[in-house]
C-alpha cells in the first residue's frame, strides 16, 4: 500500500510538472502580447498575468487558496510583507496576495531558469548578493517602489528555514531597518501549509490540499528609530513564531 500511494504521489508530481510548464509558457505568450503597450504598467498586467498564472496552478493540482486575516489589512496604504519561508510553494500565495501593488525581493539566480526567468525579472525587484553595488541597487530599487506606493515582500529569514523542529531561523536586518527608516508598516503574513504542499526535501513530495495565508497584525514603526532594529525584528519575529505555533504543531519552544 505504501508503494502504490508514492507511486501514485510520484505521477502527481509528474503530472504537476507538466502543468507548471504548460501555465508558464502560456504566461509568456500572453505577456509577449502586452508587450507593444509600452513598459509604463508593464508589472502591473504581468502581475495579473501570474495571478491567473497561480489560479489555473491551484486549480490544476487540488490545492485551496484560503487567507485568514487575524486583524483589520489596510489595503490601501503600501507596506513591507514579511513571511516565513521553508518550500517554495511560497511563491503562488506571494502572486496571491496581489490585491494591491506588490514586488517581493528575490534571488537573482532564479533569472537564469528557461522561460520562467523572463517572467521573474519583470515581476520581482532582484538582489544579487554577489557584490555591494549590487546589494545597493536592490535598496535603491526597493526603496523607489515604496515611494511609488507599491509594497515589497520580504523573507527576512533570507532563505529556506529547513527543519520541522522549530518555525523560523533568525530575521536579518534589512526589512527592519528600511521599516524605520521608510516610516512603512511591516505586515507579517504565515505561509502555515507550503512545507505541506510541498516538503523542502524534494520537488517530488508535492501534495494535493489547503494552502493557507494568516495576516497577522499589521505593526506600525514610527514610534521606532534605527536604534532600537533589533527591537522591531524581535517584536515581528516574536509575533511570526507564536503564529506558526498556533496553526502547526512545532515542539514545544
Amino acid at each position: 500500500m505504501k508503494k502504490a500511494k508514492r507511486g501514485i504521489q510520484l505521477i502527481y508530481c509528474v503530472y504537476a510538472i507538466l502543468i507548471f510548464a504548460l501555465l508558464t509558457i502560456l504566461s509568456v505568450i500572453a505577456m509577449a502580447f502586452i508587450l507593444p503597450f509600452g513598459r509604463e504598467k508593464l508589472s502591473d498586467r504581468i502581475y495579473k498575468i501570474c495571478r491567473y498564472w497561480s489560479q489555473l496552478l491551484y486549480l490544476f493540482l487540488g490545492i485551496r487558496h484560503r487567507e485568514i486575516y487575524e486583524s483589520v489589512h489596510d489595503f490601501n496604504q503600501p507596506h513591507i510583507f514579511v513571511g516565513n519561508h521553508n518550500s517554495y510553494m511560497d511563491i503562488p500565495p506571494i502572486v496571491r496576495l496581489k490585491h494591491q501593488p506588490i514586488k517581493p525581493l528575490a534571488k537573482f539566480e532564479s533569472s537564469k531558469i528557461p522561460i520562467f526567468g523572463w517572467i521573474y525579472r519583470e515581476a520581482v525587484i532582484m538582489v544579487d548578493r554577489t557584490s555591494q553595488e549590487n546589494r545597493a541597487q536592490s535598496l535603491r530599487n526597493l526603496k523607489a517602489a515604496l515611494l511609488n506606493k507599491t509594497s515589497i515582500f520580504i523573507f527576512p529569514e533570507g532563505t529556506f528555514s529547513m527543519t520541522d523542529q522549530k518555525p523560523l531561523k533568525s530575521f536579518f536586518n534589512g526589512a527592519f531597518k528600511l521599516a524605520i527608516e521608510m516610516k512603512i508598516p511591516i505586515q507579517p503574513v504565515l505561509f502555515v501549509d507550503a512545507v505541506e504542499r510541498m516538503h523542502f526535501d524534494s520537488i517530488f513530495t508535492l501534495t494535493p490540499g489547503i494552502s493557507r495565508v494568516v495576516y497577522l497584525e499589521t505593526i506600525q514603526v514610527g514610534q521606532y528609530d534605527m536604534d532600537q532594529v533589533e527591537e522591531l525584528k524581535e517584536r515581528v519575529y516574536d509575533a511570526m513564531d507564536k503564529g506558526l505555533r498556533r496553526y502547526r504543531n512545532y515542539p514545544p519552544a
